[in-house]
Formats: C-alpha cells, sequence, structure tokens
C-alpha cells in the first residue's frame, strides 16, 4: 500500500505542479501586456509592470489551485489507466474506498496549500500588489463615490454618529479626499469636516491637514440652520475605527484573509451596515480549500474509463471544461446571493457541494457498472 501511495503521491504531485506553472505562466503574461498599457504614465516603468504581475501570482495560484489538481489528477490517472498500471492495481486490491482515501488524503494536503496561500500569501502580495500601483501611479482611486465607513461616539453633548468617505489612498498608508458627516441622534446633521489628507495615529486618533470644518446650528422656528465656516491646517479626529478596519474599507476584498473579513463583519453589524458581501467572501474564503478534496474526488472516475473510451487529451480537455464549469458555478453563485439575499454559507457551499454529488454518483456508477 505504501508503494502505491507513493506512485499516486509522485505522478500526481508533478502533474499539478506542471498544470500549475502553465496557467501561473499565461497570467502572468496576461497580466503584464495589460499592465503595459500604463508604462510611461507617472513614472510607471516596464519594472513596476513586471514586478505587478509576479505579484499578481499568489492570488491566481489561490484561485485556479482546484481547476490544477483536477486537471493535473485526470492527466496522472488518465495514463495510469492508458497503460494498464490502474487496472493491475485493482487487481492487486486497490478497491475503490482505498482509491478514494489515497485521493482524498492528497485532497486534503493540497487543500491545506490553497488554505495557507489564500489566508497568508496571496493577501500579502495583493497588498504590495496595491502599494506598488499606488507609488508608481500616484495614488489609489476608490472608484467615484470613494469607500464609505460608519462610526459611533458619546460625548458631551450626547449621542453622536458619523459618516466618513475616503476619495483615495497612497503608499505612505494616507488617507486623502476625506469628507466626515456628524449627526445627533435625531439625524440632525451638525458638522462636516472635509481634509485633503489624514492619517491614523497609533491611538486611532486620525490626523487630518488642510481642514474645512462646517457647522450648523439650529435657528429658530420657521428659518433655515445657520452654518458657520472655519479653516485649520491641521486637525485631531478622534475615533473608533482602528487603521485595520480602515484598511478594510479603501482595499481590495483580495486583500484580506479570513481572520481580517470577520473582523471588519463584525464592525458592519455593530454599526448596522450590510454586510452580505463581506459574509460571501469569507465563507467563500474559509470552504474554498475544501474545493481540492472535491476536485480529487471528480478526477477518480477517469481512472475507471477505459483507454478506448477516449484518449488521454480528451479526457484531459473533459477536466478543463469541468474546472471552468466549475469557476463560472462559484462566482455565480456568489452573486446570485448577495442579489437574492441567499444564507451566506449556503451561496459558498453550493457549487462544491453539487460537483462532490456528481462525483461521487459518476464514481458510483463507473464502479458498480464498467
Amino acid at each position: 500500500m505504501r508503494t502505491v501511495r507513493r506512485l499516486f503521491q509522485r505522478d500526481i504531485v508533478a502533474s499539478v505542479l506542471f498544470v500549475a506553472i502553465a496557467f501561473l505562466s499565461l497570467f502572468f503574461f496576461i497580466d503584464f501586456v495589460e499592465e503595459l498599457s500604463d508604462v510611461g504614465q507617472r513614472g510607471y516603468t516596464v519594472l513596476h509592470a513586471a514586478l505587478y504581475s509576479l505579484l499578481q501570482l499568489p492570488g491566481h495560484l489561490y484561485e485556479l489551485m482546484p481547476i490544477a489538481v483536477l486537471i493535473g489528477a485526470i492527466y496522472a490517472l488518465a495514463r495510469l489507466a492508458q497503460s494498464s498500471e490502474f487496472t493491475i492495481l485493482r487487481t492487486g486490491g486497490l478497491g475503490p474506498g482505498r482509491a478514494l482515501a489515497l485521493l482524498a488524503s492528497l485532497g486534503l494536503s493540497f487543500a491545506l496549500v490553497t488554505y495557507v496561500v489564500g489566508d497568508w500569501i496571496a493577501p500579502l502580495s495583493e497588498r504590495q500588489a496595491t502599494e506598488l500601483q499606488a507609488r508608481a501611479k500616484g495614488n489609489l482611486r476608490l472608484g467615484r463615490s470613494g469607500a464609505w465607513l460608519k462610526d459611533r461616539a458619546t460625548t458631551p453633548e450626547g449621542e453622536r454618529s458619523y459618516s466618513i468617505n475616503v476619495g483615495a489612498t497612497d503608499a505612505r498608508a494616507s488617507l486623502q479626499d476625506i469628507r466626515i458627516f456628524e449627526f445627533d441622534a435625531d439625524g440632525r446633521l451638525l458638522r462636516r469636516i472635509g481634509a485633503a489628507h489624514a492619517r491614523i495615529g497609533d491611538d486611532d486618533v486620525w490626523q487630518l491637514s488642510d481642514v474645512k470644518v462646517t457647522r450648523w446650528s439650529a435657528g429658530e422656528a420657521g428659518t433655515l440652520a445657520q452654518a458657520r465656516e472655519q479653516h485649520y491646517p491641521a486637525l485631531a479626529w478622534p475615533s473608533t475605527l482602528t487603521a485595520g478596519v480602515v484598511a478594510a474599507a479603501v482595499l481590495p476584498l483580495s486583500t484580506m484573509s479570513t481572520v481580517e473579513l470577520f473582523r471588519y463583519i463584525g464592525h458592519l453589524a455593530d454599526n448596522e451596515q450590510a454586510a452580505q458581501r463581506y459574509e460571501i467572501q469569507f465563507w467563500k474564503r474559509a470552504l474554498y480549500p475544501f474545493a481540492c478534496l472535491v476536485m480529487m474526488a471528480l478526477a477518480l472516475p477517469f481512472a475507471y474509463l477505459h483507454a478506448r473510451a477516449g484518449g488521454i487529451s480528451l479526457k484531459v480537455f473533459g477536466g478543463i471544461m469541468l474546472g471552468i464549469t466549475f469557476v463560472l458555478l462559484n462566482n455565480v453563485a456568489g452573486h446570485l446571493g448577495l442579489l437574492r439575499d441567499w444564507t451566506p454559507w449556503m451561496a459558498a457551499a453550493a457549487p462544491s457541494a453539487l460537483f462532490l454529488l456528481m462525483s461521487l454518483a459518476a464514481f458510483s456508477w463507473l464502479v458498480r457498472y464498467r
């Protein structure tokens, strides 16, 4: 049994590595060509484009790992079946249960690698890539509406709520185009703070620069509120928003680990903000590594197909189509879950559960009738 395990591990791991390297080379080329359109703008060079494309590779590896496992396993198992080695192993006592257990142990190993890459290496490299672009291109714009955050505080004057808008950020962790709207307990706008730049200190106090403060004071009955405007070169604004929460709001979702997503979801829930998008992303991050187990189970039926039922190239092509279908279904399920307000963990688990049922059904049919 140890010899069979080594045979499976050697062939499948080598095939998965080959497929992963091929995919990563293709995606590096695509990213590099896409970044070349920005070369020459604001000091953005070919070296920046190449480095940015390299930093994108861990994220691509995380996304492509289940597909690489599926295609690599299908190729290795189909080759064993074509050379009749798998038939000899079955004759020697390798039953369906043992074969499934061998592939499950390999699938767990690939799942662990996927988790480490997706939860540790990819977020760090994505953050570095974002900072690289911010340094080379000046700043990181956050869309037309910017990034919005909410905060609450209890002051001597009473309960206060804040809506904060961040327009852009740069590589030095400096926020730009800040707008802070302060409301009282009844929802009346009391103050608007506009700042060109802001930095968050270790004590979570925002150090604002080039500040314009507009205050509204309630007038008498039937009259309009009075507005006063003041300018300050610098202003300290205390907040409960930590640097981690702000980074989660202004940086792409791909830069957040599972723990950071969980913390940010708690912050959104405390401030009564919609968090379903982040909840779906959290469950996708938590469950995605187990897709490698599903892909291993989906690859096993190909070992029970005789060589005359189709060559290796045809089986690999089928594996590619299955992998593409899984990725599309995984993305569609996330968007549908957001639109239809599905339970987040169900939206994240549905594609893997469906493919696992398909693989077990195909495996059972092949073992029983073929």
